[in-house]
């Protein structure tokens, strides 16, 4: 009897004991581990491309460059070539053809609108002699360029549709995505034709040196080259951004521009120039030295440290050493920050500027101006592969980097790291005096200058950095 009883006994303890263990191995719903996630992760994502896809297109572009003359006799490396030179030719055969010499690019885009309007990269399309546009159901159609924007990247063309041309896409709030939503990337990686990846948006805001308005949306779908140019999905088929830029040694880090910036640029892209507007202020961003200096609780806002002369800035009364801490009603964070909100403010609007002067906080009120064409503008050599962006002198920077203000040239506002311009030692706020020994005035000299430069050739700089200048040979990258 006592046997059965602790058999019994033993045989209740197991059973408990597997109980117990049957809680802990029991699957766990995604609702149950994370309260309210479970109704968002998607089983698949092929109702959702099913319901895109149409509306992406593949874009090839067409190029025609133009070489050297055609050499008679062998060109200049044959025996006649080499003894005579080009001068003797010229002479006596004149203007010789030059040699003409195709490229071909590829990238994507998006439908925005039943009227043939889609949207892309501007480094997808810019200059191209020719534009291809093919739907996903191997219809094609001429593209021409309507509206470029290369500081934000961006370019609208249109074609002529069809009974074929399908629906636009709906376009969503990036403002509203948040880091860890699920998103999708369509678009044509390495030519292989439509293609879609998932994943999530990883970091918003980021700034990657790309222009000066960067503001990306990071992401770990898979983009390619191809897919420039392409959407980014919500998971309700909204685009919340274009697909523009990718870290080459990096594991799935890509870069989309959110598509708030593309709606806001959209009637200026329609209408083939885009405006921007303008305070006329010098600004950095606070640090906890300056923030201490100035007698300040925070490093949030940007301090002036110039006005512009005849200036929106200067006749609304804002003076250097001012704090600018928020813009038309929203908290300025960085000089980034602030520099992206005026850009947008379209030009003649009255807005009020909070700022902190001698610890107090002032109301100023300002009139938005137009952004001078020479104001960051970005030479064509940066979009040839130097990786720098220069602009003309003017007697603000010209004190700002403790020059004369008759000094001639362009300065260097921006270079890219890792590109030409980096490795030979640029640096933004150097001053190009001279491009190939030519000397240089302003941008239209510059520019002249730079296309005047044979592809493939170095470029020789002469800078002006602080009292001394010096020579710097621009090599392309592989030369």
């Amino acid at each position: 009897m006592k046997d059965n009883r602790q058999t019994s006994l033993k045989t209740l303890v197991a059973l408990a004991l597997m109980g117990v263990l049957a809680l802990f191995l029991a699957p766990v719903s995604a609702d149950a581990a994370f309260p309210g996630l479970g109704s968002k992760t998607p089983a698949s994502f092929a109702d959702l491309a099913d319901s895109v896809k149409h509306s992406v297109v593949n874009i090839s572009t067409t190029k025609v460059i133009k070489g050297a003359p055609l050499q008679p006799f062998g060109g200049p490396n044959s025996p006649f070539g080499r003894f005579f030179g080009d001068d003797f030719f010229n002479h006596f055969f004149g203007n010789r053809p030059q040699e003409e010499m195709k490229t071909h690019a590829l990238g994507s885009g998006f439908v925005i609108s039943g009227d043939g309007f889609i949207l892309t990269n501007n480094h997808v399309v810019r200059k191209a002699d020719e534009i291809k546009v093919k739907l996903d159901s191997g219809t094609e159609y001429d593209a021409k360029i309507i509206g470029v924007d290369p500081k934000t990247d961006l370019a609208l063309i249109k074609v002529k549709p069809d009974k074929n041309f399908p629906k636009p896409v709906k376009l969503g709030e990036s403002d509203a995505i948040r880091v860890g939503d699920w998103v999708m990337a369509v678009g044509n990686p390495f030519g292989l034709g439509q293609t879609v990846t998932t994943g999530i948006i990883s970091a918003k805001g980021r700034i990657i040196g790309a222009g000066p308005y960067d503001d990306f949306l990071q992401t770990d779908a898979a983009i390619n080259p191809g897919n420039s140019g392409g959407p980014l999905f919500n998971m309700e088929g909204e685009v919340v951004g274009i697909n523009t830029a990718i870290i080459a040694h990096g594991q799935n880090i890509g870069f989309a521009i959110p598509i708030n910036m593309a709606k806001e640029l959209l009637p200026q892209l329609k209408s083939g120039k885009i405006i921007r507007g303008w305070l006329g202020v010098m600004i950095q961003d606070i640090t906890p030295d300056l923030a201490k200096s100035f007698g300040l609780s925070t490093t949030k806002g940007v301090l002036v440290s110039d006005v512009t002369k005849d200036s929106p800035a200067e006749k609304a009364g804002l003076k250097r050493g001012d704090v600018i801490a928020r813009f038309a009603g929203k908290e300025i964070r960085d000089s980034h920050m602030l520099s992206r909100t005026v850009a947008a403010t379209r030009p003649k609007t009255d807005v009020s500027i909070d700022v902190i002067r001698d610890g107090k906080e002032k109301s100023i009120q300002v009139e938005i101006g137009t952004m001078p064409q020479n104001q960051e503008t970005l030479s064509p050599e940066n979009t040839e592969g130097w990786g720098m962006a220069v602009q003309d002198m003017t007697p603000d920077l010209a004190r700002k980097l403790n020059m004369n203000s008759d000094e001639e040239g362009v300065v260097i506002s921006g270079v890219k790291p890792g590109s030409p311009a980096a490795e030979a030692g640029l640096r933004a706020g150097d001053l190009i005096k001279e491009v190939n020994r030519k000397r240089i005035k302003d941008l239209d000299d510059y520019n002249e200058a730079i296309q005047k430069t044979a592809k493939g050739d170095g470029v020789l700089l002469l800078v002006k950095r602080g009292d001394g200048t010096l020579f710097v040979v621009l090599k392309k990258s592989g030369e």
